[in-house]
């Protein structure tokens, strides 16, 4: 096990099974396709899905696939509360007990390849954190502004800077902490965690061309419209967002939206750009996992049949 980090998830008795994929891939349904087919239990790999209420904005399962396979790690917190990567591995302990104690298998569908990195190799912690040094950070911040620090890290740290977005305080401050503590990048120090060893696991990734993913996430976003979204980002901003539930994807424009600030063709614009652009960084985390089964997404009735064929006989 890699220094700084946690002991990992592990249960001993199968390795851990996984569909994954950038959003806007078809994960939810095949995901429940497949836990239908071998009377599996699903368990969200979606950092966003643990917020109650929103529902629309993070195309959380419906109530209807969620009745249809039993699903764990979805909407375990209210949007002002903070939810962190520790929070999600007590959960999904909790959850993984649960399913064993039933005799089921369990399935575990998303996008976040930083919860399933933790799911085989425990929490990177990285070093203590210096009280000092990062009140000292967070001033700097507040006075210069986060984009300042961002182009600070940019210089030290070019592979952490290039994946947090320059608004993001906290994590970078966190990464500029730790450069100052260690000498080292945090994106170096993450590297190394990586290459250690971990619990066994079968991945199965689904894959989609540009072209169509541009399609699917253009329709997805104008049917999230249609069914409320608006209403959801105004009802969720007076609920009061907290820090983490704020990054979901979409909600500063659709919020815009809601308020005339832009138009219906603008916000749509903005939030494919976004979705794009997150599932470009998913992209690259989710290379770190070589061993992943990549299939195409299916669109039609016989390449689903045989996507879900191959998956299985990877998976199980």
């Amino acid at each position: 096990m890699t220094a700084g980090a946690s002991d990992p998830l592990l249960f001993e008795r199968a390795p851990l099974a996984a569909l994954v994929g950038v959003t806007g891939s078809g994960k939810t349904g095949f995901g429940i396709e497949l836990a239908r087919a071998t009377g599996a239990e699903v368990l969200s790999l979606d950092s966003m899905l643990v917020y109650r209420g929103l529902d629309i904005g993070t195309a959380k399962p419906t109530a209807e696939q969620r009745a249809a396979v039993p699903h764990h790690l979805i909407d375990l917190v209210e949007p002002r509360e903070r939810y962190d990567l520790s929070r999600y591995l007590a959960d999904a302990r909790a959850a993984l007990a649960g399913i064993e104690r039933r005799g089921r298998r369990a399935l575990f569908v998303g996008g976040t390849a930083l919860y399933l990195r933790a799911l085989t190799h425990g929490l990177f912690e990285g070093p203590p954190h210096d009280a000092g040094l990062r009140s000292e950070l967070q001033a700097r911040a507040r006075e210069l502004g986060p984009a300042r620090l961002h182009a600070e890290l940019a210089a030290v740290d070019p592979a952490s800077a290039a994946r947090l977005h320059p608004n993001d305080e906290k994590r970078i401050v966190r990464a500029l902490e730790v450069w100052r503590q260690t000498g080292k990048a945090l994106s170096e120090l993450q590297r190394e965690w990586n290459n250690g060893t971990g619990r066994q696991r079968r991945l199965v990734g689904l894959q989609v061309e540009p072209a169509e993913l541009e399609r699917r996430l253009l329709e997805r976003a104008a049917a999230m419209l249609d069914a409320g979204w608006a209403a959801e980002a105004l009802r969720a901003r007076a609920e009061g967002l907290g820090a983490s539930a704020v990054q979901a994807l979409g909600y500063a424009d659709v919020l815009e939206f809601a308020q005339g600030r832009i138009t219906r063709e603008e916000c749509l614009r903005r939030v494919v750009l976004r979705t794009r652009q997150f599932a470009r960084r998913q992209r690259t985390w989710l290379r770190k996992f070589p061993e992943i089964l990549w299939l195409p997404a299916p669109r039609t009735e016989s390449e689903r049949a045989q996507a879900l064929r191959s998956a299985l006989a990877h998976l199980y």
